[in-house]
């Protein structure tokens, strides 16, 4: 019998975009599922992105453009880091791809050998561990509970370090969490790593401009640090771009000369339009940017609220992003009469069949006590999907 790599038998299929099938094939058969397992803004990309895009059509950029995306781009990314993060690179330390996806996995595939381990914070982003494991490296995982607003000290960080470490992957503002780095944080997991100068920190910022605490710091800005750090960031989110598809690295120049070679081995440099609406994302008005923020940070009070309310459920105060991930362990070995709640999975599961509602199981996130919900969504169907909640939980004896 023929059979698929061992490489890919080694991968979990991914969690979120499982749930997101689920929910939309209940939707198909008629039933009125509100969807809170998404990782998308629910806004429309702001009107000038779009016109670039259709201007870009009109002047014909639809041929093949340089691997790491066209020099425009790459010079508007340029100035958007000295501007709003006050660092220096230049167009040959970014490399774009076909979504922050793609920076990170390119930037594990070029730095990772077979057996390295790379340091990952629990929670984590479902895809950080099974892209070191493609790479044939070792996700060397470290819980941080909500009792620590699931941020990891120095002390943790410094435990999980070996002669085998060969990176950090740092994500700030988090998914699935929503937790955000301050500088001080940032500062004493320097002081560790200053002591073991071969590791790299990739630095996952998709999320920076959904920030409920002003300031968004960057490990990079840290003394000593933006030699070892790779940037990853996009449009996707800031900009309610997901479907564009564009990412990009900022890091030493060896690393994106390494990352274009990969990258041009297969995919080469991605989408032509896309890139031209991106471009106008970074050089154009950033009021939108800042109405979507806004919006959301209103969402994480009422979400949080609202979420408190609910009996059994531990909840923090997400300082970025759009997610609420609730401890939920409470309902473990709690049973409605037909079905018992083993672990959060369970839990997502019986919210959507009964209560309507899709979140997801923090099992694939590193926290199986947690589920993970999107407030990417309008106020009404976060006060409604609340209540089913509630209501669907309150059958559990």
């Amino acid at each position: 019998m023929t059979q698929v790599s061992a490489r890919l038998a080694s991968l979990s299929p991914s969690a979120t975009l499982a749930m997101s099938q689920k929910s939309s094939e209940l939707k198909a058969q008629g039933v009125d599922v509100i969807n809170l397992s998404v990782g998308e803004p629910d806004f429309n990309t702001p009107e000038p992105i779009k016109e670039a895009a259709k201007k870009a059509i009109e002047e014909n950029y639809s041929r093949y453009s340089p691997v790491a995306g066209y020099p425009a781009l790459r010079n508007a990314i340029v100035a958007k880091l000295k501007n709003e993060n006050g660092l220096e690179y230049t167009a040959n330390q970014i490399s774009c791809a076909n979504g922050a996806k793609q920076s990170v996995c390119n930037t594990i595939m070029v730095l990772i050998n077979q057996g390295d381990e790379v340091i990952i914070p629990a929670p984590f982003w479902v895809s950080y561990p099974e892209m070191v494991k493609l790479a044939e490296g070792i996700p060397v995982i470290v819980t941080a509970g909500i009792e620590q607003d699931f941020k990891i000290t120095p002390a943790q960080l410094e435990a999980a370090i070996t002669p085998k470490t060969k990176a950090l992957i740092l994500c700030s503002p988090s998914n699935p969490t929503g937790s955000v780095y301050n500088a001080e944080e940032l500062e004493g997991l320097t002081e560790v790593l200053k002591k073991y100068p071969e590791i790299i920190v990739i630095a996952d910022e998709i999320y920076e401009h959904i920030n409920y605490i002003g300031q968004h710091n960057s490990i990079a800005q840290i003394d000593g640090m933006k030699d070892r750090t790779v940037i990853v960031n996009g449009v996707s989110k800031a900009y309610a771009m997901t479907g564009w598809r564009i990412g990009f690295i900022a890091g030493p120049e060896w690393i994106v000369k390494a990352v274009n070679k990969l990258q041009g081995q297969y995919t080469s440099g991605p989408c032509s339009v896309s890139q031209k609406a991106a471009e106008a994302a970074y050089t154009g008005s950033q009021a939108p940017v800042e109405e979507m923020r806004q919006a959301f940070e209103r969402r994480r009070n009422l979400i949080v609220s609202l979420a408190k309310e609910v009996p059994g459920f531990e909840v923090n105060q997400p300082e970025g992003a759009f997610y609420l991930f609730p401890k939920c362990s409470y309902y473990f070995g709690k049973t409605d009469g037909t079905r018992t709640i083993e672990n959060a999975d369970d839990l997502a599961m019986y919210l959507l069949e009964v209560a309507h509602v899709a979140c997801v199981g923090g099992t694939s996130f590193g926290a199986p006590e947690c589920i993970r919900m999107s407030y990417a969504t309008s106020d009404e169907n976060i006060v409604e999907a609340i209540k089913r909640i509630k209501k669907a939980l309150s059958v559990l004896k």
